[in-house]
This record gives C-alpha cells, structure tokens and sequence, in this order.
C-alpha cells in the first residue's frame, strides 16, 4: 500500500486533499425529540458506523439511569446479549468528593438487560446528560458488534459525572434496531442525533 502525503505544511493549511485520500461520508440518518417518551428508537441499516449523539437527556423520575438496548428481530425483543466495561469520574458541588475509578455495578457480563449509560441523573431543571455513543458494523454477520460511550451529566445529589463504556454485543446477526430509554420513568425531553458513516 503506497503512501499518501499532503503537500501541505500544517493541517490548518490543507485546501485539497489528494484523489487517493478516502474520505468517508457522515450522514444524519435520523433524529428524535422526547417529550413524555417511554423510549426513542432508531432502525439501523448497512453504515459501517453509528454515532449517536445525546443532547440534554432530561428524566421525569429522579436519579435513574439513562441506557440502551438493542434488537436482532426489528422491535420484537430488546435483549441482545453485551460484556461491557464502564467507568466514571465524578466531582460534588461542595467538593466534598472527587474521584475516579471502575464502576463493576455498571458492567454486564453476557447479560441481556439494558446497558448503563449514565450515573444516576437529576430531574431537577438544571440536570440532565449528554454525550454519544459509536455503534460498529451493526449489520455484519460475521463479527460481534463493538460500541463505545461517554456521557456526561447531573446526579441528583448533586454531582458532575463523566461516565464512560465501552463492549460487545455478543452477536454474530444483524443488529437492526436500537432502544434508548431511562432506567425508570420517561424521557421528559431531550434529543437524539442518529449518524451514519460509510
């Protein structure tokens, strides 16, 4: 495989790219608003990748969890089998508590429930999260299908946290849909971006 080379001497000057640079295509797919939601669910396709994008994920119950799920039967069932990992840093508004560390309570070991994306969040008006999550090759047939996470957001005592995960979905089918819900309760509002990119 030859090389390619920029004929430019800082990245902030490049106004072309060589023919033989591959670029891939980010495309937005899909969106969708809360608003009392139980759930928001995406239809996946043949992109190479998922990003999703949380923009102000709001519960109506406090210091529940925003999470995940995903599906191999269009809808029928949420219960695709994941190992993760996950961890979080988090800092209290007194300042009273900083730390950092893995968060075992928030892993799955081939479990089939819901995936934690978040610590507990607020339902206060000025708590909520946000972050994203990548989604690899979901509509291979061959391989198991690696994701990776971050969040950031508001617990209810209150604290920021920076919550992060990453795994496998334990499948060689096609992953053809995606569920994002809270742990209790409905989404109250927020939004979810959903991309596609070749």
């Amino acid at each position: 495989m030859a090389l390619t080379k920029l004929n430019n001497k800082a990245i902030a000057d490049v106004t072309a790219l060589p023919s033989s640079v591959a670029l891939g295509d980010m495309v937005l797919v899909s969106s969708a608003t809360a608003s009392s939601s139980a759930s928001l669910t995406f239809t996946l396709a043949d992109y190479k990748e998922y990003q999703f994008y949380f923009v102000n994920m709001h519960p109506q119950t406090d210091g529940v969890q925003f999470q995940f799920n995903m599906s191999i039967d269009s809808g029928s069932n949420y219960n695709v089998a994941k190992t993760t990992t996950s961890f979080r840093a988090i800092h209290t508004e007194d300042n009273s508590t900083a730390l950092l560390g893995y968060h075992a309570d928030h892993d799955l070991a081939q479990g089939t429930g819901y995936q934690h994306l978040t610590n507990p969040i607020g339902n206060e008006n000025d708590e909520s999260c946000a972050g994203y999550l990548h989604l690899f090759s979901p509509s291979s047939t061959t391989f198991v299908k690696h994701f990776i996470s971050r969040c950031c957001g508001v617990q209810e005592t209150p604290y920021a946290h920076d919550f992060y995960v990453a795994g496998y979905a334990n499948t060689t089918s096609a992953v053809d849909r995606i569920q994002f819900k809270m742990s209790s309760g409905n989404i109250d509002a927020g939004t979810i971006l959903m991309y596609g990119i070749n």
